[in-house]
């Protein structure tokens, strides 16, 4: 690595990124290599960005939040040594219960839901950000923690999968950590982090700010492309603990120089959570106490992403090359593509390159995963030898291997007629999945239309239309949400599209799987999107 290679760096990411503005910092062994600002932190008032302008770091504050947790087990406050119990743990655990729903121990007994779910992503709960479209919000309403949240954990009853045995992406899992974290501890969770976690690592202006219609000026968030051209992003929803941190760039090259300290401390917290995690079953695990662990070409890194709307934001540091990267951004590109390209570019491990294979034509279409009840849609990929699948939140490209084998990063698949079969290793799931086969019968069936409730979710679906023409309308505590249209895929089987949600990105489109009685009415139905599935709806 040359200093060459980060002016290159600190040239060309403002390029590709431009935006309204950002800001980027290259890091080795906790020493700034270099740094860069450009662009706007408010583009109507002409106001440029600095160092020092603070900026939503968005989900990243997850790793401040279990950072917090770590501490308060080591040095409890005290409210909790007051608290008559020396099981630390044991306060945690009980809060725990006392905040989510009975039924997720009551009446799950066998599933063992403890805190380290929680802070590993391996809860098995429904995220609430994604839920919140099933309550009826429309993508610029309020969200408000004192007041929406308390009835978001009430329809919190049942697990999507048993905790522990995979991994799932869910904001839930820190909105109640860090409730529990002010439960037991007797103060704020605001005043807690600055005390414990930001002051000690430098971090002079970094704050905790949940509401996102109160963001600290000058800078803004924007939607748009150059194409299309840049707006300000209406986001009135709340975080407080799965987000919520403001950060300057400063602030956060001292937060990168504090984990570079505390990774030379094998007593650290950051070195013991930078150690392998697992699954139930021994199988890795990626994700651990609010940190994403990936490879790129066998080197080992840790950092996570940051993503609301009008804000990308992404730290990573190459644990043994002792090489961080930090990008924020006041905008919605591919924040999580720039590190890597930085990364890639100062370990000298280029993308790998591959000739073009011709696809099989068994691949394109769309399958239903027997389990998740989720959709899978492949199309050909942008260039020769890809493909397209649309199943999480985002479409992933595959790169065939053979005509009918691909890989990804963390995926491998494999299609044989009408059968696709995926291991997603992040996740721990092997899913196979079914090809849907259109029917004009399903796709013209008037009985589809109707009303729909799950009593779970205390929530309500219209399903109108005719002749293969569908919009979903959906209705709960948070209100009435935008009707939006359907699609009919095969079988019994349509997406709801979900083209913005309460904030960005949104979580996709939701699968509707349809079910009948004998007669061949359909009865309810099972939808779900990769951050929220199997839930039930009965015609009402």
């Amino acid at each position: 690595m040359s200093q060459d290679t980060v002016q290159h760096l600190l040239e060309t990411i403002p390029l590709r990124y431009s935006g309204p503005g950002g800001a980027i910092a290259i890091l080795k062994d906790g020493h700034v290599l270099g740094q860069r600002v450009w662009g706007y932190a408010d583009v109507e008032q002409r106001l440029h960005l600095t160092p020092e302008t603070r900026m939503p770091i968005c989900s990243i504050t997850k790793q401040f939040v279990c950072a917090l947790l770590l501490d308060l087990k080591r040095n409890p406050t005290p409210a909790m040594l007051a608290a008559g119990t020396g099981d630390i743990d044991a306060q945690f655990e009980v809060k725990l219960r006392e905040i989510l729903h009975p039924e997720l121990f009551t009446g799950n007994s066998e599933s063992g839901l403890r805190l380290d779910h929680l802070c590993d992503m391996q809860s098995g709960l429904r995220d609430y950000w994604a839920m919140t479209a099933l309550w009826g919000a429309k993508p610029e309403d309020e969200f408000r923690v004192d007041r929406d949240c308390a009835p978001m954990l009430a329809r919190t009853k049942s697990f999507q999968f048993a905790p522990g045995t995979e991994y799932s992406y869910c904001n839930v899992n820190f909105h109640v950590l860090a409730r529990v974290v002010e439960g037991v501890a007797g103060e704020t969770l605001g005043k807690l982090l600055v005390d414990r976690v930001l002051g000690p690592a430098g971090m002079r202006t970094a704050e905790l700010c949940p509401d996102n219609d109160k963001l600290p000026g000058p800078c803004r968030g924007y939607e748009g492309t150059e194409e299309t051209g840049y707006v300000a992003a209406v986001n009135r929803m709340e975080w407080s603990g799965d987000a919520g941190l403001v950060a300057s760039l400063e602030d956060m090259v001292a937060w990168e120089k504090h984990l570079h300290r505390l990774y030379t401390d094998k007593d650290s917290w950051y070195y013991r959570v930078a150690q392998p995690n697992t699954f139930a079953d021994g199988t890795p695990a990626p994700y651990h106490y609010g940190l994403s662990r990936g490879a790129l070409n066998g080197v080992d890194t840790l950092g996570h992403a940051g993503a609301l709307r009008g804000w990308r934001s992404h730290r990573r540091h190459a644990l043994q090359a002792g090489l961080s990267v930090i990008v924020m951004i006041n905008h919605e590109a591919d924040v999580m593509g720039a590190v890597d390209y930085a990364l890639r570019a100062l370990l000298q491990q280029p993308a790998l390159q591959y000739a073009p294979v011709e696809p099989s034509p068994a691949w394109t279409g769309s399958f239903l995963d027997k389990e998740t009840q989720l959709a899978v849609r492949i199309r050909a990929g942008s260039r020769p030898g890809e493909l397209v699948f649309a199943y999480a939140g985002h479409p992933e490209t595959i790169r065939l291997m053979a005509p009918t084998h691909g890989e990804a990063p963390g995926t491998t698949a494999s299609i044989e007629g009408d059968i696709l079969r995926m291991h997603r290793v992040k996740e721990n799931r092997k899913l196979e999945a079914h090809r849907l086969i259109p029917h004009d019968k399903s796709f013209k069936d008037p009985s589809l239309a109707g009303t729909y409730v799950c009593a779970e979710a205390e929530s309500t679906f219209h399903c109108w239309g005719e002749a293969g023409l569908l919009y979903g309308e959906l209705d709960g505590y948070l209100g009435r949400g935008t009707a939006t249209a359907m699609r009919y895929l095969g079988d019994d089987v349509w997406v709801l599209a979900c083209p913005r949600g309460l904030d960005a990105p949104a979580p996709g489109d939701w699968t509707v799987v349809f079910h009948r009685d004998e007669s061949g009415v359909a009865t309810g139905f099972r939808i779900g999107c990769w951050l929220a599935r199997g839930i039930e709806f009965v015609r009402a």
